[in-house]
């Protein structure tokens, strides 16, 4: 089975990135409305470029690592035009300083050339003699480059932080890791980091639990302190219920979720060991506290609870349109709705019905027949009724009126 990773150009310009193991019908999707998302108010839309996995997990990571480029690096990718990929990939500030050396070439590359909705990779170049095609997008980052590094380049580029770390310090068991990584992914992070874990890692009940969240747990680094953990990030919050004698202001996840999409830098949030916490040493290191407003009588959550809460927070403020992060979906969003039925269809129940009650000598007294028909009407009209759901009632009515004889 394959899964791809694309790029459409919506009606207003924007570029939309998503993933799927059906191209052809998702590109349908999209184009019909049939997807009740972001895209359905902003069509036609038009396929600019896609690439086939072997897995769901390497769909999954192109599109992360797609939706964090800036709009320059993906129209150098529909292009082709892998030199300008990887000039757009250089920090700003580094650009001027490289400016001296010669630019990558941009005369051969992968183009999409569209047929029926699907995207193909052809070769072309100026050069005679034949070259190997670029690498394809999944492979531009090499497994020793940390997500985040990767990640912090096309977020700035975009104009907005990148998407927090999710710390766990001193954690004890693998599942609990491998839940906490399922709950990242559901809200769209993807920047795991473990300090000293308890049994090491890799750890063979990670992935299990993470069910099938193996991108993030691939991804996950290791470190020996805390502070080696934050040093890339700016904005450090520790998540926990005992403010331990320090003085620190305490914000919600909802607030520590708003204040991280306005950072100025690259943010990590803390969560303690299963059984103790942060120490207080640990907690120090960070500029703020997070603690979710539980039942003072009973506060307890574990590990991966924790980490969904303060995730789901973050990606509430989530812009709209924002092509830096993962476009989240409610699960039933995209479902085909049935068209309203025509009035004279819900005219043919509502009297069919009126006939039924009538024989059976429902209206009583004969004065109260019109007030009570109006009663009826009024609550068949309040639903938004489709032909299929009048025919079921309809049959309905029908079998009470006139029983089968068995």
């Amino acid at each position: 089975m394959s899964f791809w990773t694309y790029i459409l150009r919506l009606s207003n310009g924007i570029y939309y990135t998503g993933h799927t193991d059906d191209l052809d019908r998702r590109i349908a999707e999209h184009q019909s409305g049939a997807i009740r998302g972001y895209t359905h108010d902003k069509r036609p839309v038009e396929l600019m470029w896609a690439d086939e996995f072997p897995t769901r997990a390497e769909a999954l990571e192109a599109e992360l690592r797609v939706k964090s480029w800036s709009r320059a690096k993906k129209e150098a990718l529909i292009r082709g035009d892998w030199g300008e990929v990887s000039w757009a990939a250089i920090p700003p500030s580094e650009r001027a300083a490289r400016a001296s050396t010669v630019r990558p070439s941009a005369s051969l590359g992968r183009v999409p050339r569209l047929r029926s909705g699907r995207t193909e990779s052809v070769v072309v170049s100026s050069s005679p003699s034949p070259i190997p095609p670029p690498p394809p997008v999944r492979v531009e980052r090499s497994r020793d480059t940390p997500p985040s590094e990767a990640e912090a380049i096309g977020a700035a580029e975009n104009g907005h932080p990148p998407p927090p770390a999710i710390i766990l310090v001193r954690p004890q068991l693998g599942e609990n890791i491998g839940k906490a990584a399922r709950a990242m992914l559901n809200f769209g992070l993807t920047d795991l980091r473990l300090v000293a874990p308890r049994d090491g890692w890799p750890n063979p009940s990670a992935g299990p639990a993470a069910s099938g969240a193996d991108v993030v747990l691939e991804r996950a680094r290791v470190f020996g302190s805390v502070a080696d953990a934050v040093a890339d990030c700016a904005h450090v919050y520790a998540t926990t219920v005992r403010k331990r004698g320090l003085v620190m202001p305490v914000v919600s996840p909802e607030d520590a979720g708003r204040e991280i999409h306005g950072n100025d830098g690259p943010s990590a949030i803390l969560f303690g060991a299963e059984r103790s916490g942060l120490e207080t040493d640990e907690v120090a290191l960070a500029g703020k506290i997070v603690t979710v407003p539980v039942n003072p009588d009973f506060r307890s959550l574990n590990l991966a609870q924790a980490v969904i809460l303060v995730a789901y927070e973050w990606s509430k403020f989530i812009p709209r349109g924002d092509e830096g992060h993962v476009a989240l979906a409610v699960p039933t969003e995209g479902g085909i709705e049935e068209p309203r039925a025509p009035q004279a269809h819900l005219e043919g129940l509502i009297n069919q019905l009126f006939d039924a009650l009538a024989a059976a000598d429902y209206f009583h007294p004969p004065d109260r027949t019109q007030a009570t028909k109006h009663t009826i009407r009024t609550i068949l009209t309040k639903a938004p009724w489709s032909t299929r759901e009048i025919q079921a009632v309809r049959g309905i009515v029908r079998a009470l009126a006139e029983p089968r004889r068995r």
